[in-house]
This record gives structure tokens, C-alpha cells and sequence, in this order.
């Protein structure tokens, strides 16, 4: 008998001989019936197992099964007699492998043990509904990038410098023996592309070697970026909310069951809809400032500033033109706004803080120039860079996401540690 899917089968599987597989989620009966519901990485079903229905020996093996032991269970499938949902009449049940003393049994743990067990955590119902979650943005993006005509261009996981003013970076050494990091964006890569194919973007895995134990940074994440030739700041911000909002739509559509698995309040997210607010940052400051922040004119939006404006929209908020001391060489100053930088961050509603970062990109050759040499970089490790501004330079903009800080905010989840399978932050690198 071909084995069946537990997703596939809606009421016309009833009536109908089934097999499945996998494993035992929960086991519950005593005497003459037991209760099993099964997960096979699909979705979960009851199935019922009377003693008169299965072999003896059959019966007492499932007996001695435990949470996890693996199964294959045959049998008819029928309507649940009070639910919209399907459950399995077992009339034969194989073994595969018994589970018993299961260390994430059906009790509380905490958060250690069960990062300590990972490899197991990810098992549970709230853990694969976070992860079907993520699966679904990763695919949402790449269906948008391609039908929006981006390339994706995979750019190098070592690199021979930092991309922004930082020294959080994870220093390796090359079979030459010199120096080289892990990267922690692909931005300036990509950027060497766009002449070549236009609209492009990468992702994959980056690296920030923060001692931090926030719950909004890990030292392995990962990144998508983009870059798209004659844009501005302003164009590029309605490509980023574009890609939200069709990111977020498709969630809605394919993981509803799992939201509420994960106990999302699903309608704060259909409240979201296009066009996204838009603030400068001076503006952004003054508010805070009204709400008992003590930032100051000219200084970057902590965490907890972040976490106590977004408390107040429910809407993700643009908030542009951050002074240019706090962002990256590489974004251009805007003449209308002198000392701010043509630049803009995405924060999403509910207290979650910043998901995306964009601006345009320097475009002038002499003055990228002058400003790799302020930052103090060696010009030789930019000649690649500075070769796009030579050869055709145009205006070009783009933008990152962070995928787990999409994940967290869409599932609601408090520490981004749950939105990635093994997560590596401070002290953390197991399993």
C-alpha cells in the first residue's frame, strides 16, 4: 500500500484504506483502546486502535510505545464524530522503533534544557509551526524576486573586509595565510551584478560576532539583499513594502492553522495594508522624546526605542533620513536634508523594531572615494568597488531583511533564538 500524507487527505480519503507513517506525537487509553496521534512532518491525526480491531502482539507492542517511537499504522479512514476533522481506524500496526524516557516529555523546562536539546526542541508543535512559518517567507521571496524581475547572484561567505564601520566580525585565517572574515552582509557583492543583469539579489547565511544576548541578535543569520539600478530611496521603499505585504498575504494563506498553533493574534496581521507610514528620523526623535525616551537629536534608535514606538502603531513604519554619522560610508547625504543620509529602516508593528534596512548607494566615484579613506579602509580592498562607480556607474538602492526578524514578528514569537533551527548566540554553539 503507497503511504499517504496526513495532509493530503480531506473527506475524500474517508471510507478509504490508508497507510502512515512517522511518529508518535501523543499516546493516550488504557484497556482495550488507545489513542494515538501521529506527526508525519505534514500535519497531525488521531488514530484510534481498538484491541479487537489489530494481532495481540500487535496491541501489546504499541503498548510499550512512548512518545517519538515510530509506527506504521494501517487502516480506514473516518469523519471524527465532533470535530472537522479525519482520524485513522487502525487494523494494523508495525513497530519501527520503540521511544521510551523521552527527554522533552509533556512537562515545562526551561529554556536552556531545551536549547541544550534542540535537536529534539525542533519536534515540538509550536517549534515546526515557527519553522513551516519561515519555510513559507523563504519561498514567498523567491517567487516575488523572480516574478519582480530580480537574479539571484550568490556572493562570497569570505571576504577580505568589513562592509560597514564595524570589527564584529568573525576572523579566519586563508590557506595563504592571510586574514579573511566571515561575511555579514552580501551587499557590496550583489552591487558588482546589477550592470550585468539589472535587478538583483542574494540569500544566504551572515555573520556577526556580537557578545550580545538580546533577544533580537544572533551571530549566525540570516540575510536577504537586494539591489536595483536607477532607483531612489523613495522607489525603493515601495519595492521593500511590496515584498512585505506579499510575504505576509501568502503566511496568511498557507500557515493560518500554524499561527494559531503558535497563538498569533492572526488579526493584527490582516490589519496591515499598503502604503506603509512614512517619518524622518528628526520627526521620530521629537516623538519619542514625547513619550519619555531620552534620545537625542542626532543619535541612532536604541532597541528599547524601537520596542516603545512600535507599541504604537500597528502598521511597519518607514522612518528615513537617519543622520549620516550613525549609517553606513556608502550611503549618499541628501542636499534637502543636510546631514541626514538617503536612507530609510522598516520597523514592524507590535514592539518588534527594525526588519529591513535600505538607502541608496553612493553613486559618485571621488566621493565614495574619499570616504573609504575616511573610514580608514585600505584602498586596494575597494578597487572592486570603486570599479563599479568607474565603469557605468548609475543611482542604484537596496535593502536587507533579516529572515528571523521576519519570522519573529509575523509569529509573534518574543526571542528570535526559536526562529532559526540551531541558533549561535553568545555562549551558544550546540548542538
Amino acid at each position: 500500500m503507497k503511504q499517504t500524507m496526513i495532509s493530503q487527505i480531506d473527506a475524500s480519503y474517508v471510507g478509504k484504506q490508508v497507510e502512515l507513517r512517522w511518529w508518535i506525537e501523543h499516546v493516550r487509553g488504557s484497556g482495550k483502546i488507545i489513542f494515538v496521534e501521529l506527526r508525519d512532518g505534514s500535519g497531525y491525526m488521531q488514530c484510534v486502535v481498538e484491541q479487537k480491531m489489530v494481532d495481540e502482539q500487535q496491541f501489546e507492542q504499541l503498548k510499550a510505545c512512548g512518545i517519538e517511537s515510530s509506527l506504521l499504522l494501517r487502516g480506514e479512514i473516518s469523519k471524527h464524530p465532533k470535530k472537522e476533522e479525519y482520524e485513522l481506524q487502525t487494523k494494523e500496526v508495525e513497530v519501527i522503533t520503540v521511544s521510551k524516557d523521552y527527554p522533552l516529555g509533556q512537562k515545562e523546562h526551561g529554556v536552556e534544557f531545551l536549547f541544550d536539546h534542540r535537536h529534539l526542541h525542533l519536534r515540538t508543535k509550536r517549534q515546526v509551526a515557527i519553522q513551516r512559518v519561515r519555510d513559507t517567507i523563504i519561498h514567498a521571496t523567491y517567487d516575488w524576486m523572480r516574478d519582480n524581475g530580480f537574479t539571484k547572484i550568490d556572493a562570497p561567505i569570505f571576504t577580505p573586509t568589513s562592509c560597514e564601520d564595524t570589527t564584529e566580525l568573525y576572523e579566519v585565517e586563508h590557506t595563504n595565510g592571510k586574514s579573511m572574515y566571515l561575511s555579514q552582509s552580501w551587499q557590496l557583492y550583489i552591487e558588482a551584478a546589477v550592470p550585468g543583469h539589472g535587478r538583483v539579489y542574494d540569500f544566504g547565511p551572515c555573520f556577526r560576532a556580537e557578545k550580545t544576548k538580546t533577544r533580537r541578535h544572533l551571530n549566525e543569520l540570516w540575510m536577504m539583499d537586494a539591489e536595483m539600478p536607477f532607483m531612489d530611496y523613495k522607489d525603493n521603499m515601495e519595492v521593500q513594502e511590496q515584498l512585505v505585504f506579499f510575504i505576509l498575504q501568502e503566511v496568511l494563506r498557507i500557515n493560518r492553522a500554524d499561527l494559531e498553533t503558535i497563538g498569533r493574534d492572526i488579526t493584527k496581521l490582516e490589519k496591515i495594508e499598503l502604503p506603509f507610514p512614512r517619518k524622518t528620523h528628526a520627526e521620530i526623535v521629537t516623538e519619542l522624546q514625547a513619550m519619555g525616551s531620552d534620545i537625542e537629536a542626532g543619535h541612532d534608535l536604541g532597541g528599547d526605542d524601537e520596542e516603545m514606538l512600535m507599541n504604537k502603531y500597528e502598521q511597519p513604519l518607514f522612518i528615513t533620513h537617519y543622520p549620516k554619522d550613525v549609517k553606513a560610508f556608502y550611503m549618499p547625504e541628501d542636499p534637502e536634508h543636510p546631514g541626514t543620509v538617503k536612507c530609510s529602516d522598516l520597523l514592524a508593528p507590535e514592539w518588534y523594531g527594525e526588519v529591513i534596512g535600505g538607502s541608496e548607494r553612493e553613486s559618485d566615484y571621488e566621493t565614495l572615494k574619499k570616504k573609504i579613506l575616511e573610514e580608514g579602509f585600505d584602498l586596494e580592498d575597494w578597487s572592486f568597488y570603486l570599479d563599479i562607480r568607474k565603469y557605468g556607474g548609475v543611482k542604484t538602492s537596496g535593502f536587507g531583511f533579516g529572515l528571523e526578524r521576519l519570522v519573529r514578528w509575523i509569529c509573534g514569537v518574543h526571542h528570535i533564538r526559536e526562529c532559526i533551527p540551531f541558533p549561535r548566540y553568545h555562549n551558544r554553539i550546540t548542538p
